[in-house]
């Protein structure tokens, strides 16, 4: 607590200017991909049949939640490449990009092979009619084709923001997204593909957007020094230090989905409305994570950098000033909420008996940014130290001693007990993250091994 309020670890405006443009790029960047999912939406929802829509809201849904499983790729490779930044280690530089795209390729490839039994259990497990099945599984199997590119779009992105570039990947998911909806056009009313043709124009999409990477990658690694060295991507110990970080992020990823999921099951069980308004109001969730993921991404490669000089202070500064910008945009948010929330819902959905759910449920939405501010911004800063056991821990820690525990005390209380739950875990994760960041500051423990 000494160091808030000691001026010396207080950030002046310098960095306040360094967080924002490395934020700015990330908050855009991010906007972007729910809007791809609006397009994909508003082009299959405008053929004669409904089954097409809700073939590619099942298909695309599967490799979200595939793909996300995966997002260590990006999380576990900014940590590392920031630190390797900070101490000007050109050669562990390229090592990394080099391991965290073969780790993704061959994860993509066994995706490929196993297409058939994964998502034939996924389509299973979700049960969609028999009309709706045959599209979507025609959907799966082509879009199971791009898993290597789009796992490698993760290594690539999380390189870019290690080596503190967060325009490229601005430029590499806009271009991606771009392509792939003027493809979804083409495909569907153009060639008549349906479904289908929504899948490949994002196969397409994610391979072009892998070929763009990999030119902007070439064009870093001539500012970088250092040179590639082969012996570390022979031997399977010289990939440890990756393995060790990713294990720990794909289960705290693991835990989050199946939270999520639970959140939708135990909504769709009290019905049809409940389920769509809770569908609703997590839009608002995407926007708080699209703002507040920004200045989480900055913490990640600034502190990573600050850290790999063995600069604690410039660190601390670093945190602070993150902090406060985080702090502000909720406060934004949460006023946004709270003045425009009804028109928000409005726009989103028509039908009377959902608006009238959802608005009931409103101001959980308005409370929670105040609330999740402090899990995404002590994100940013384990992933930007490597400290991703940290980051495992404190999500089982939320998820099993308060999320689970919560909801099953509220359930008297229905939907706002559902909420209740929701809000407790981002809560949770907040303090517990708190907990570890004060507990690692006063043990001096934030230096990398």
């Amino acid at each position: 607590m000494r160091r808030l309020t000691d001026w010396r670890y207080w950030p002046d405006r310098a960095l306040h200017r360094r967080i924002w443009s490395l934020a700015w790029p990330m908050m855009l960047s991010n906007i972007t991909v729910p809007l791809l999912g609006l397009v994909d939406t508003a082009v299959i929802g405008h053929l004669p049949s409904p089954h097409y829509l809700g073939a590619v809201a099942v298909g695309s849904m599967i490799f979200s939640i595939l793909y996300w499983t995966f997002g260590f790729l990006r999380m576990g490779t900014t940590g590392l490449v920031a630190q390797a930044c900070g101490r000007d280690d050109g050669d562990t530089n390229r090592t990394l990009l080099a391991q965290s795209l073969i780790l993704a390729s061959l994860i993509g490839v066994v995706l490929i092979l196993l297409r058939t039994p994964l998502t034939g259990i996924a389509l299973e497990l979700m049960d969609p009619a028999p009309d709706v099945l045959a599209e979507a599984a025609e959907y799966t199997a082509i879009r199971a084709f791009g898993a290597p590119a789009m796992l490698c779009n993760y290594a690539l992105l999380g390189w870019f923001v290690g080596n503190q570039n967060t325009r490229i990947p601005l430029i590499l998911l806009t271009a991606g997204n771009l392509l792939n909806m003027l493809l979804d056009l083409l495909f569907v009313y153009g060639f008549g593909l349906h479904a289908g043709g929504v899948a490949l124009a994002s196969v397409i999409a994610e391979w072009s957007s892998l070929a763009l990477g990999l030119w902007f990658c070439r064009r870093l690694l001539r500012s970088l020094p250092g040179r590639f060295q082969l012996e570390p991507l022979r031997r399977l110990k010289a990939y440890a230090a990756m393995v060790r970080v990713n294990r720990y992020l794909f289960v705290r990823t693991v835990t989050l989905l199946m939270t999520f999921a639970f959140f939708t099951a135990q909504g769709a069980r009290q019905g049809t409305d409940i389920l769509s308004a809770n569908a609703v109001l997590l839009n608002f969730l995407i926007l708080i994570s699209n703002a507040l993921d920004g200045f989480a991404h900055a913490t990640e490669a600034l502190s990573g950098r600050t850290l790999g000089k063995g600069n604690l202070r410039h660190f601390y500064r670093t945190v602070v000033s993150a902090g406060l910008w985080s702090l502000a945009s909720a406060v934004g948010l949460t006023l946004v909420f709270a003045v425009a929330g009804n028109w928000i819902i409005a726009l989103l959905t028509g039908i009377p008996s959902v608006r009238e759910e959802a608005a009931i449920y409103l101001p959980w939405l308005v409370a929670l940014p105040l609330i999740g501010i402090w899990s995404f911004l002590l994100d940013g800063v384990f992933i930007g130290t490597t400290q991703v056991k940290a980051m495992q821990n404190t999500m089982l820690f939320s998820v099993f001693c308060v999320f689970a525990p919560v909801w099953w005390l509220t359930q008297p209380l229905a939907n706002h007990g559902l909420w209740i739950a929701f809000l407790s875990f981002f809560a949770a994760r907040g303090l517990s993250g708190a907990w570890v960041y004060w507990r690692i500051s006063r043990l001096q423990g934030w230096m990398p091994d």
